[in-house]
């Protein structure tokens, strides 16, 4: 069964690690799909935090738009796909990175891993992207 407004919104709103997939740009390949830490709020846009330049980072620059699937299997298969067009491309910032991490990892552990990305994971870019088709599902009732 299909998932209401509310209750897709809400879902997304969760923290799920997503699978981003994006057009690879070469007819021998299949889109880039890899998992990835997002964060929305219901109502606005996604965003997420890649390397500058990275692979990543150039093939949505070139498709200007990307798609995002979060799903959990417990305590129902419930599912969100959303896809849509990027609407900003900006440089990351510290507090993007402790907002983005804190969604994902135990308090203890978010400086630690603020510190270690700071240092090994060179400048970052914050995506934003307006999500515009959605498809959902919950097989609960089965």
């Amino acid at each position: 069964m299909a998932l209401n407004t509310e209750e897709r919104e809400q879902f997304l709103a969760e923290p799920h690690i997503a699978a981003l997939a994006v057009d690879s740009g070469a007819e021998d390949r299949a889109p880039l799909a890899v998992p990835i830490w997002y964060q929305y709020a219901p109502g606005g846009d996604i965003w997420i935090m890649t390397g500058a330049d990275s692979r990543k980072d150039k093939l949505i620059t070139a498709a200007g738009r990307f798609s995002l699937l979060v799903e959990r299997v417990t305590p129902t298969v419930r599912y969100v796909s959303v896809e849509g067009p990027v609407t900003e491309r900006i440089s990351a910032t510290r507090d993007q990175l402790v907002e983005l991490a804190s969604r994902y990892l135990p308090a203890d552990k978010v400086d630690g891993y603020v510190t270690m990305a700071t240092g090994d994971h060179g400048e970052q870019v914050v995506i934003r992207m307006r999500p515009q088709r959605w498809v959902s599902s919950d097989l609960g009732g089965f």
